[in-house]
């Protein structure tokens, strides 16, 4: 597991339990060490609002780091939004 990414944006993961790529995602910000809030909309509905509004859709996950919005498990565009390799 990485050290924790210094002065890291705020990351929040609009995921399902079921989700194969939220899975993924968040054990990627797991290793990387990078503090993340998992917000599971299927148990939600105004979490599931709240990630349509910010993102415009209704596919999971959904990945919010530091109000620049993210749709699927993009790994560069998480790793350029967060400043790391």
């Amino acid at each position: 597991m990485s050290e924790p990414v210094k002065n890291q944006p705020r990351v929040i993961v609009f995921s399902t339990p079921t989700c194969t790529y939220c899975n993924a995602a968040k054990r990627y910000f797991r290793e990387k060490g990078i503090r993340f809030k998992d917000v599971d909309v299927s148990r939600d509905a105004a979490a599931a609002r709240d990630m349509v509004r910010r993102s415009g859709q209704m596919g999971v996950p959904v990945i919010d780091i530091g109000g620049k919005v993210i749709v699927g498990f993009d790994r560069l565009k998480i790793e350029r939004y967060l400043g790391i390799k």
